[in-house]
This record gives structure tokens, C-alpha cells and sequence, in this order.
């Protein structure tokens, strides 16, 4: 099975740290987003992924194509143009990197990468700035089990601020915020039939989360499996500190491997 992941936005939010690196390049405890999300996917016996690229896309080319030199230790043998790689870990991993477009949709590029799923039974399909410890294998069963065309994950995000009860101006209780305060959003981590791709429109600027899932929802072929655990986006420096700091403490929810 397939992993497509979305990895070409702008990251405008998180600018500080994307205005040389495209956002699943930024770094988490040493290692880009992207890392993470591999090694998540990983645990779960998927090994095969398509990233769909655009804004500067060359980075993670970069660092795939040098991906022993970001994880060893070596040794440059210069008068023989040879690295030598000592101590290597070996990752199961295939990777096809797909230029899908800088400023292209989600729903567009997802359509670029049809040649390299549209074959398969099913695919997986996320973003590449979340992470979660969500049970992909129980997404996939679930999926299975509905027999329709898509299945997203629900989460229930902490809410950004605490929640006030106000009466003729009187405060009368404050709420600080709770998990699932703001009700089931989408979490991404799909499992999805080829045929989505059939409602995707040939239309760059198309965007996944709009007209396809709205016209998957309308024909009754999308189902949400709930997740009621960790899950993490990056949008901003705020999450990114956050995730920095439950990594550095040894307490990150998403690392289950």
C-alpha cells in the first residue's frame, strides 16, 4: 500500500522557519516533519509513499537523495572522491518524489500522483505538517469494512481558549479549554479508493477538501473513522515549540515505533 502525502504548500503560517524550506522540512527534535510521519506510517507495515511537491520542492529531493549523510556518521576519502558511511540504519522505505506545482491545489496535485496509484486497491493519503498516534492499520479496517469510496479521520482538537458563560455582563463560569471542545474536524490520514480520483476535476487550483469530498459526502461515499487520541498539527511556531518540547522530554504521544 501507498502513502500519498501533501508537501507543497506555502507554510505562510509558520514563516519564520519556511522561507527556506518547504513546511514537512521543518525540524521536530532533530528531524523534519516529514521523518516523522514515515516512521509513523512505518509501524504500521507501509513503506511506499508519494510526496507530492511544489514549493521548494528541491529540499526534500535533497535530502532523500542524501539521506545518509543527514542520519551516519562518514568519512570523506578525499583524494579517492569516495564516502565511506559508518553505522547506517537502513529504512524500508521507497520514496517517489512528484513536482505537482507550486502554487497547485490540494486537489490537483493529489490528481498529478494518479499514475502512481490509480493501479492499487487502496491508498492512504495525509498532510505532511501532523502528526498523531492514530491506528492507521484500524483505519484501514475500517475502511474495508464500510466498502465505500473514502474514509478521513475525526479528531477532536483541544480547543485555542478557554470558554466563558456570560450573563448581563457577569461572568458566571469560565471553562478552560478541553479536548474537543470545537467538535470532529477532519485530522486527515485518509484511506481512499483509486476512484476518488474520478471526482477530482482536471483543474489545478482544485482543492481536495472542497468539491470532491463535499461531492463524495453528497453520494454517501465518505465515512469518518473517530480518533480519539493524540493528534498534532504544525501550523504555526506555537505547535512547532510544542512539539519540540514533548520530543525533547521523551513523552511525544505520535512516536510509536
Amino acid at each position: 500500500m501507498k502513502v500519498v502525502i501533501f508537501a507543497g504548500g506555502l507554510g505562510t503560517r509558520i514563516s519564520e522557519e519556511t522561507s527556506l524550506r518547504p513546511k514537512p522540512m521543518v525540524d521536530i527534535g532533530g528531524h523534519p516533519v516529514l521523518w516523522h510521519i514515515f516512521k509513523m506510517y512505518s509501524q504500521h507495515g507501509i513503506f511506499d509513499f508519494v510526496i507530492c511537491l511544489g514549493y521548494r520542492g528541491y529540499v526534500i529531493k535533497e535530502y532523500f537523495a542524501n539521506y545518509f549523510l543527514h542520519t551516519s556518521d562518514v568519512t570523506f576519502h578525499m583524494p579517492e572522491n569516495r564516502i565511506e558511511v559508518h553505522g547506517n540504519t537502513t529504512e524500508p522505505w521507497r520514496v517517489t518524489l512528484v513536482d505537482t506545482g507550486e502554487l497547485t491545489g490540494t486537489g490537483g496535485r493529489l490528481k498529478k500522483v494518479a499514475d502512481y496509484i490509480r493501479k492499487d486497491e487502496l491508498f492512504c493519503l495525509t498532510y505532511g505538517d501532523g502528526v498523531s498516534d492514530v491506528d492507521i492499520t484500524a483505519s484501514i479496517a475500517f475502511h474495508r469494512s464500510h466498502g465505500q469510496l473514502a474514509t478521513l479521520t475525526a479528531v477532536q482538537p483541544t480547543a485555542r481558549f478557554g470558554l466563558l458563560d456570560i450573563e448581563n455582563d457577569q461572568v458566571q463560569t469560565f471553562r478552560e479549554k478541553e479536548i474537543g471542545e470545537g467538535g470532529w474536524v477532519n485530522g486527515g490520514f485518509f484511506v481512499l479508493s483509486p476512484k476518488v480520483l474520478d471526482f477530482i476535476p482536471d483543474d489545478p487550483a482544485t482543492m481536495w477538501e472542497r468539491e470532491p469530498l463535499q461531492q463524495l459526502t453528497d453520494e454517501g461515499h465518505l465515512f469518518a473513522y473517530r480518533h480519539r487520541g493524540y493528534w498534532q498539527p504544525m501550523d504555526t511556531l506555537r505547535d512547532k515549540q510544542l512539539l519540540d518540547e514533548l520530543w525533547a522530554s521523551g513523552r511525544a504521544p505520535w512516536k510509536t515505533w
